[in-house]
Parts: C-alpha cells; structure tokens; sequence
C-alpha cells in the first residue's frame, strides 16, 4: 500500500500544478482585462475633452481598422482564394443591367483584400458620422443611428462598385436601406434592454409585496395605479378594489403599519 501510495504522490502534485497553472492564468487574463477596460475608459475620457472633430476622426479610425480586420478575416475563412463564392466573370457584350448584377456579385464575392476595403469604409463611415450625430444631438438616439447607417451605406455602395450603372442612385437606395434595418435594430435592442419608466414608480411597492412572497400581485398593484406614493394611503377597500383577496390585503396592511418607513408620506 505504501507503494501505490508513493507512485499516487506525483499525480496529485501534477494536478496541483495544473491547477496553480491554470490560476495563474486567470489572473493574468483578468489583470489583462482590467487594463484593457481602464485604458478604453480613458481614451473616452480624453476624446469626451475634445473638439468635435478630434472625436470623429479618431473614432473613424478605429471603426476602419477594426472594420478591415473583419473583413479580411472573413475573406480568408472561405475556400476559393477567399471569396465565399466563386466571383463570376463579366461576360463580353452584356448590357448595362447584366452589368450591375454582376457587379454588384463581384463586390459580394471578393477576396480578403475586397472585403477589408468594404468593410474599412463602412464601419469607419459608421463610427465616425455616430460620433458627429451624438455631439450634436447630446444623446444616441434612433435618429443618428439611422443617419450613420445610411452613410456608411452609401459609401459602402459606391466604394464596392455596386452602383453600376446608376451609383447615385443605388447609394441612396443602399443608404436607405442600411438606415432602416439599423433603425429597427436600434429600436428593438432599447426597448428589451431597458426596463418600462413606470416600474420606477412601483419599486418599494414591489419589495414590500416579494418579502411577504406575494409578488404575484405586482400587477394588481399597476392596474389599480397604487405607487408607491400611495402606499400610506393603503386601506382594505382600495386592496380589494385591485382584486386582492382578504389574506393577502391582511399581509400587506399590517406590514406597512409595522414599517416606518412605509407609513411616511413621500
């Protein structure tokens, strides 16, 4: 037994090791986050100093320096040379709309080096007209979104060479249609990712009704329009006008008259 015993040793001082390891590494990626997230924080400082310009053209850069390694990395994760698919050659004597199509297929369909320059234009036209529209405005809004969108996708139009023969035309039509779908983006992800004004209304109210476990009442309270204002006000009647049942409205009056803090008017 002390044998096998002996020969087990190494093992668990191996796996000692990994796992030191393994620590180690944690703290230093997370050391290395931290420095990162601080050093962000301070370039925005700075830029937030800034005349207007200064901002743009430094957020423009770096939108085009991260928008061309997207796009090259994704030229060179498709088979063929990098295009995702073949790029058809423009036949000899096509006319002018044969000749858009296969235009606008050629700009699609490029390799690493396509893709960046599309990509470089379009996100640092993005970043850098974002940039402009939120100092002008004061805030990001749907509105500068849109507007970014529909110049980075304009240009992106006319530097991919899809407006041929009509690139006037096609970049507004491509503009518009980046502005759409960035607009309704927009709106979707701040209507999920803030919640409803009303509910700041109901905040000591909702407290009140989890610690006696009674949250599933939540709604009763909104219905019947009972904020926390006026929650000194509660009595059985108003309880059960919101169609609380005689327990629960029992619960809830006696808590706020043990609270202080709840028979305060706000």
């Amino acid at each position: 037994m002390e044998g096998v015993g002996q020969k087990r040793r190494p093992l668990v001082v191996m796996a000692s090791s990994s796992t030191a390891a393994a620590r180690g590494g944690a703290s230093q990626l997370a050391e290395l986050t931290d420095r990162f997230k601080s050093l962000e924080a301070g370039l925005r400082a700075w830029l937030a100093k800034q005349p207007t310009h200064v901002e743009a053209a430094v957020a423009t850069a770096v939108g085009a320096v991260q928008g061309g390694a997207l796009g090259g990395l994704m030229g060179t994760l498709t088979p063929d040379g990098g295009a995702p698919f073949p790029v058809p050659q423009v036949p000899p004597g096509a006319d002018p709309s044969a000749m858009a199509s296969f235009k606008q297929a050629q700009a699609l369909a490029g390799g690493p080096l396509v893709q960046a320059r599309n990509f470089t234009v379009m996100t640092g036209a993005n970043a850098g007209i974002s940039c402009v529209m939120r100092r002008i405005r004061g805030v990001e809004d749907v509105q500068g979104s849109m507007a970014a969108a529909f110049g980075s996708g304009a240009l992106f139009s006319i530097v991919s060479g899809m407006g041929t023969p009509n690139p006037v035309a096609n970049a507004i039509t491509t503009g518009v249609a980046f502005a759409v779908f960035q607009g309704g983006f927009f709106m979707i992800g701040q209507k999920f990712s803030q919640p409803p004004n009303e509910d700041v209304y109901y905040s000591r109210g909702r407290n009140l009704l989890k610690k006696l476990g009674l949250q599933n009442y939540e709604k009763n309270f909104k219905k019947g329009l009972l904020t926390d204002q006026t929650l000194p006000l509660l009595n059985d009647s108003a309880l059960r006008d919101v169609k609380i049942p005689p327990g629960p409205r029992l619960l809830i009056l006696d808590h706020i008259q043990r609270d202080p803090e709840l028979t305060k008017s706000n």
